[in-house]
């Protein structure tokens, strides 16, 4: 794609990446097949190339976003299934972000949409002020249908029935492994995951403990940033991150690591593009350092020897996260280890579409989140399985809240079948669990 780009305004990095970028592209079009906005509204602006074509124009005009610009890259799920199919290696996931952060400073939403951003800004990111607003939404669930605003009722809908007490696993503090070491790795344990379902991170550990790895929850990690670096919030997304790098880089300069392991597909795409993230900043070689030992807990546990099951008789539907097969290119470890765990692994229809999750998206663009929801529940149960197994926390509260399967988090499952307890979600109210024993 040609592109008119002045001097002094490839002077700005970011500008200059998304120069970079829009040349790659040469209009071929592939990326409209897999786009699930594009299938959903059929509106090529609502296509990757049909949003290359309005980021490049605002861009290189120097133009304050227009309300229609602004609608179509909102609508933009950032599952970068574009750019596993894009045969011109676009980098789609760097020129939206750009662009996101260009219309953060540039369009003056209306007064609702930035109450909105501002609450999730404010709220989501913090466990604790999370916590809080789950117990208040779920006081304010009966009163769902005199809310006017499509948006908070979705967020209504999203609070979970129960939510679990604080574990003290993600208190900073390292847990020693059961057998000779093989690996010091820290473990990221987010911040919504912490609120919404704390099974996950307890799961991790003693499953890392059991396979030799000494496991550590730095002091002063949190948040990766990624709720609001896709909000376009350069400044808050950076100053969370940051603190990441720095307890992180301080974990690799005493007693070092091995490996950063992320259980949270989402936090990992954004964790292993710090590096990129801090390109200019101070922070730049320990963003480069801690981006190159972050890891997908699948990733890390291809290194380890994990046990082999026979077959325990339970058929797992695996969800594979955008975030994780697209934003990291992570395929088939969750599938292998599943396999090898002694589970049978069945995959539904159009696997690479996502479901509607997508960080805030689902409550942000409830109505089109809520129609790739269906779609995916639809082809996830039509494979008849046992429970579903996915890698990302959004994926499973969006998928767990549209079908009666039990929905799990892999390292759950690989928990269970290794030693641990049955994961909780498998015994849930209202869920059909499985009645065939995991063997060991």
């Amino acid at each position: 794609m040609q592109t008119t780009f002045t001097e002094t305004q490839l002077q700005d990095p970011g500008t200059k990446r998304a120069n970079e970028i829009l040349r790659s592209c040469v209009h071929c079009g592939f990326c409209t097949a897999t786009c699930p906005t594009y299938q959903v509204l059929g509106d090529e602006l609502d296509s990757p190339r049909g949003r290359i074509y309005l980021i490049k124009d605002m861009l290189e005009n120097e133009r304050v976003p227009d309300a229609k610009t602004v609608k179509h890259i909102d609508r933009c799920l950032s599952c970068l299934a574009c750019m596993t199919t894009c045969p011109s290696g676009v980098h789609y996931m760097h020129l939206v972000d750009h662009a996101r952060a260009y219309i953060e400073k540039h369009y003056d939403r209306p007064w609702s949409d930035r109450a909105l951003r501002w609450l999730l800004a404010r709220i989501l990111p913090y466990p604790t002020r999370f916590r809080l607003a789950l117990l208040g939404a779920k006081l304010a669930r009966p009163f769902r249908q005199l809310v006017p605003d499509a948006r908070l009722r979705a967020m209504l809908d999203m609070v979970p029935k129960s939510i679990p007490p604080v574990s003290r696993n993600d208190d900073p503090q390292s847990f020693a492994p059961a057998q000779p070491q093989k690996k010091r790795v820290a473990l990221m344990t987010g911040c919504a995951q912490k609120a919404l379902n704390t099974d996950i991170n307890d799961a991790t550990i003693r499953l890392l403990t059991r396979l030799g790895c000494e496991v550590v929850v730095a002091k002063g990690a949190g948040c990766c940033g990624a709720l609001t670096h896709h909000m376009g919030r350069e400044a808050e997304s950076h100053a969370t991150a940051a603190r990441n790098i720095f307890a992180w880089a301080a974990e690799m300069d005493g007693q070092g690591l091995d490996a950063i392991v992320i259980n949270t597909s989402g936090c990992g795409t954004t964790v292993k593009d710090y590096g990129h993230m801090f390109r200019q900043d101070p922070l730049a070689a320990d963003a480069a350092r801690v981006s190159a030992i972050a890891m997908d807990i699948s990733e890390l546990l291809m290194q380890l020897e994990l046990p082999e099951g026979a077959d325990n008789g339970l058929t797992v539907a695996y969800h594979a996260a955008c975030s994780l097969q697209h934003g990291q290119q992570v395929k088939t470890h969750p599938k292998t280890l599943l396999k090898r765990a002694g589970f049978k692994v069945v995959e539904p229809a159009d696997s690479h579409l996502c479901c509607g999750s997508a960080g805030t998206y689902n409550l942000m663009q409830p109505d089109i989140s809520a129609q790739l929801k269906t779609r995916k529940v639809k082809t996830l149960e039509a494979k008849q399985p046992d429970l579903i197994a996915a890698g990302n926390i959004g994926c499973m509260m969006q998928i767990g809240s549209g079908t009666a399967l039990p929905i799990v988090h892999t390292v759950e499952l690989l928990d269970w079948a290794t030693g641990g307890p049955q994961p909780p979600a498998l015994t849930a109210p209202g869920k059909q669990a499985p009645q065939v024993p995991v063997l060991r």
